[in-house]
């Protein structure tokens, strides 16, 4: 590990050493503001040279994103087939100019720097001279303090270690827990901002379910490790976290994701600021909605009282119209009966009452001699 980053101690190890010798101007060159701020430009200037990994990051985030329904697409017709699926996904990667591992670039970049700031630090710790930091520097930057927690100790340190750095375990733990703890939220907090503000939540997709459950293990993770870092690294860690959740917070605010929450508040305030500049027709179709809006009548509300009477007229109305109903059938029929009769009757018969065709009074003519 020496060997491989050996060239990154001298280069980490000179920048903290020109950054503490501006700052010993104004500070005492032994004191922790000195070191500290050393510490905390290291990482402000590591974070300006990764700006443009950042952006590839943001953009990268947002292309997958947009693919997730097309790879789940892929997954769901080619399950069957692991490398007929992986070459089409590597297919859409290559159509729409994504890549992955975009998303990881800044971590991976910043690793090194990382891995070798607490090499630095431990070397500081063990009284071994790293990079450019000689004799002289090294034991200054061991007397060197943050609110009384020296910057090579670890939460972890034994009592013996820290008092030969002339402080007490109870500051060291109480030091190194708060940052632990700030570290933790701000990373959480981070996350929260890019899951809940700068992502289309009206598309549903495995990707959002992966980024939610890293919103919740990378701070486990972070607590977990930073017992094991010194007050030094914790600072750089800190001091990152920061810088990352106010880069985020100014990237959202002027370059949210499309259709995200971010994005309607930027239209919002452009709107009210008159800069945002909408198609007529849309303009149109939102002036409908809120006439119609503005003439639907709304019913008016009713006493329980009302109601009640309301219900009761309704109720006497629907009894009177089935009492009449069959009067009316009976009364219709009997008129039908009447004139169908006068309608069917023979002549001489009494309103075609009579089935035979007998006369009912008057003399019988006499039969036919024959007949007899």
């Amino acid at each position: 590990m020496d060997t491989i980053l050996g060239p990154l101690y001298y280069a980490v190890s000179w920048i903290i050493v020109q950054f503490h010798s501006l700052y010993s101007l104004v500070f005492d060159e032994n004191s922790g503001w000195a070191w500290g701020l050393s510490i905390v430009s290291l990482v402000v200037l590591i974070r300006i040279c990764l700006i443009p990994l950042f952006v590839k990051q943001i953009k990268a985030t947002r292309n997958m994103q947009a693919l997730q329904p097309k790879m789940k697409a892929i997954q769901e017709r080619y399950k069957s087939d692991k490398q007929r699926q992986s070459e089409e996904m590597m297919k859409l990667y290559k159509e729409t100019g994504t890549n992955p591992l975009s998303s990881c670039l800044p971590i991976l970049a910043q690793s090194p720097f990382f891995i070798s700031l607490y090499q630095v630090l431990n070397h500081i710790a063990q009284g071994k001279t790293v990079g450019v930091i000689d004799q002289s520097l090294l034991t200054s930057a061991r007397e060197a303090h943050i609110f009384g927690a020296p910057l090579s100790v670890t939460f972890l340190s034994s009592a013996e270690k820290v008092q030969s750095f002339g402080a007490t375990l109870l500051d060291v733990r109480v030091v190194t827990v708060v940052m632990i703890v700030l570290m933790s939220l701000s990373q959480f907090y981070t996350q929260r901002q890019l899951m809940t503000k700068n992502v289309d939540l009206s598309v549903k997709t495995p990707f959002m379910q992966q980024q939610k459950m890293l919103m919740y293990v990378f701070p486990i993770i972070f607590a977990v490790l930073g017992i094991n870092f010194p007050v030094g690294v914790l600072v750089y860690w800190l001091t990152t976290n920061v810088w990352t959740m106010g880069q985020q917070m100014f990237i959202i605010r002027r370059n949210p994701t499309p259709g995200s929450v971010a994005f309607k508040q930027r239209q919002e305030r452009l709107r009210a600021k008159g800069k945002l500049k909408e198609d007529p027709a849309e303009v149109e179709a939102k002036k409908a909605v809120e006439a119609a809006r503005a003439a639907r009548q709304q019913p008016k509300r009713q006493t329980k009282a009302k109601r009640q009477v309301a219900g009761t007229t309704a109720t006497t109305a629907t009894t009177d119209s089935t009492e009449q109903k069959p009067s009316l059938e009976k009364k219709q029929g009997t008129d039908a009966g009447e004139a169908k009769g006068a309608k069917g009757g023979k002549p001489g018969q009494a309103g075609g009452g009579s089935k035979s065709g007998q006369r009912k009074s008057g003399p019988q003519r006499p039969k036919h001699p024959s007949k007899k």
